[in-house]
């Protein structure tokens, strides 16, 4: 899952919010210096990848994409899926406003800035202006999100291309959001009865 994801299956504690939006960004044994609710969440991005990287909808919906996008079909998938969270963000939110949670988060990572990793404090002031996670509801958004990914980690990235499939395959890649969402969901619910 990308960004909003992690951010929103986190629930309302702002320091595991800002933990899990840091996950991919925190190696081994760097996991010990952060306080324990930012390093939660930098666990709950971890089971949350893995649980989705195992998933069967999200598997079978990375082969649908592969024949396109070779190995960059999981990251793109992600970035789908964050697209399809934000257009439906009521239904699985209890009828919250992403503007609203965007807000409180960018207000949370904001005063958990020196927590951050550096190349998280190098991008996060981007993207809190540009209003990135209510951005993904747009198709416009997600290829401006696209159009970053392409021009400061990889050129193989090709946005166009990326929002055409999504325009021809809209209604079944949205299906398989709605499939696989609220089992990731309840896994995420299962962990904290747990209290892993």
């Amino acid at each position: 899952m990308n960004y909003l994801a992690h951010i929103f299956l986190s629930g309302d504690n702002r320091q595991r919010q800002v933990g899990n939006f840091i996950g991919d960004f925190v190696k081994g044994r760097q996991l010990e210096r952060f306080p324990d609710e930012i390093r939660y969440g930098i666990k709950l991005h971890r089971c949350i990848d893995s649980y989705t990287d195992n998933h069967p909808v999200v598997r079978d919906t990375v082969v649908m994409l592969r024949p396109e996008f070779g190995r960059y079909s999981g990251i793109l998938l992600d970035m789908y899926f964050d697209h399809f969270l934000a257009l439906h963000f009521g239904k699985y939110s209890g009828n919250r406003s992403l503007s609203l949670f965007s807000a409180n988060f960018y207000y949370a990572i904001i005063r958990n800035y020196t927590h951050l990793p550096e190349r998280v404090q190098g991008f996060i002031w981007h993207f809190i202006s540009t209003n990135r996670l209510c951005r993904y509801s747009t198709v416009s958004g997600l290829r401006n999100s696209l159009e970053i990914m392409a021009n400061y980690k990889t050129s193989a990235i090709q946005p166009e291309k990326t929002i055409d499939f999504l325009q021809r395959h809209f209604p079944e890649l949205e299906e398989r959001f709605h499939d696989f969402f609220p089992d990731l969901m309840q896994y995420v619910e299962k962990l904290e009865q747990e209290s892993w």
